[in-house]
């Protein structure tokens, strides 16, 4: 008998992960084995980490050295193609997306001071699921658009294949690019980007209008420009909201490819879901801070390990919230857990009880049918609109 159909929880995660894992695009479907095991040693152990995977893996090695080299020669292995495994799965779970927009973060995030994650991940309900993941050997999170666009166009890409027309893409300044803006609106997706503070908005005939900069708004004041232009190429028509929120100086710039109002910078708040995602891989639920990986291409490949975990994850908490369960492994009596979360410690309660998991994957857009419980917050004032032929003032009555 094989060590690796024995009894015991990470024998029984492994064969649950394996069964979504293994109809992929392998060249060696052992390599798919080697990948399962590697998501069971993480989910168990929390870390991203080669020796705390080493208890969880079996085989029939002796030594954990062996197992160890397994692993590493996994990591290594030039034949092992990101986007041919993860691709597959994320997609079978997005077959279940349905017509609702699907809003999509980019962003970047530095590693060990000498790599650059360069992340799309689908924005779902609180938390950013990973969709097309690349690591560079770049000590900076502003990466040039030569490297954003291969990273997009596999995107576009997979949400073709599934047939996903509906797109909104949000992003921090530093992919303040006209460039990205035109690519995107050939994609046919809609964009939120947060601008520079340096570039120069003109009217519609072409006139300068100021650079943005120079707009000087009052506490709980915003602008927004219809129909402009930026830079000295003069990109566009697009549209511009400006606000300075009452609690701080610093003031929000957005550009949109649709008309822009207060609700604009809602909108755009939706991106910091992936900071919480980039959290919970470094320091949080995976650890990625442990990694002694120091190359791009198997760093990349640990990513692709938390990436299957992530979406695993997330898939076991939609499922345990849609059959009524939640409050099995969630002690609040409102959602008060990520979807991943939930996911994590229903995997726990299925191991501990002998239960099934990871019975599908699915990410399904619309209405959250469990939102998570929130504080109650003092209204806002109410606001009213002023109307200069393009341009609109919102201003408050506070």
């Amino acid at each position: 008998m094989k060590t690796e159909n024995a009894a015991g929880d990470a024998s029984r995660l492994y064969q649950a992960v394996l069964a979504h894992i293994q109809h992929g695009l392998w060249n060696d479907v052992r390599n798919a084995h080697t990948l399962a095991w590697m998501v069971t040693g993480l989910l168990l152990s929390g870390r991203s980490s080669i020796p705390a995977w080493l208890p969880y893996i079996h085989s029939r090695a002796m030594f954990a050295q062996s197992s160890e080299r397994r692993v590493r020669r996994w990591l290594e292995n030039p034949a092992i193609d990101c986007g041919n495994i993860y691709g597959p799965l994320v997609t079978r779970a997005l077959r279940d997306w349905g017509g609702q927009t699907l809003i999509l973060a980019l962003d970047t995030s530095v590693l060990f001071e000498k790599f650059c994650l360069i992340r799309v991940s689908v924005l779902f309900r609180g938390r950013a699921v990973p969709l097309v993941s690349r690591v560079l050997e770049h000590p900076s999170a502003q990466v040039s658009i030569t490297h954003l666009l291969p990273v997009l166009a596999e995107v576009k890409g997979l949400l073709d294949f599934v047939g996903i027309q509906q797109v909104r893409l949000l992003a921090d300044r530093g992919f303040c690019d006209t460039q990205l803006m035109a690519w995107l609106e050939v994609c046919g997706w809609h964009y939120r980007i947060r601008i520079k503070s340096s570039l120069i908005l003109a009217a519609p005939d072409g006139q300068r209008l100021c650079q943005v900069r120079d707009v000087q708004l009052s506490p709980r004041e915003t602008r927004c420009f219809h129909n402009v232009t930026l830079t000295r190429k003069h990109f566009g028509p697009v549209h511009v909201a400006l606000a300075r929120p009452s609690d701080g100086p610093e003031q929000w710039q957005v550009v949109s490819d649709e008309p822009t109002s207060v609700e604009t910078f809602a909108e755009y708040g939706e991106r910091f879901q992936i900071e919480e995602g980039f959290l919970d891989e470094k320091s949080g639920l995976f650890g990625l801070e442990d990694s002694r990986l120091r190359d791009a291409a198997s760093l990349e490949r640990l990513i692709l390990v938390l990436s299957v975990a992530t979406l695993l994850l997330v898939s076991e908490g939609i499922e345990v919230v849609q059959r009524g369960d939640r409050r099995h492994v969630d002690p609040h009596w409102r959602r008060a857990l990520s979807y991943l979360k939930i996911g994590l410690r229903a995997v726990h309660h299925a191991l501990s009880r002998g239960q099934a998991m990871f019975a599908r994957l699915t990410l399904q857009g619309g209405l959250d049918p469990e939102p998570p419980g929130q504080r109650k917050r003092p209204q806002a004032p109410p606001q009213t609109t002023l109307e200069v032929g393009w341009q609109f003032v919102f201003r408050s009555l506070s």
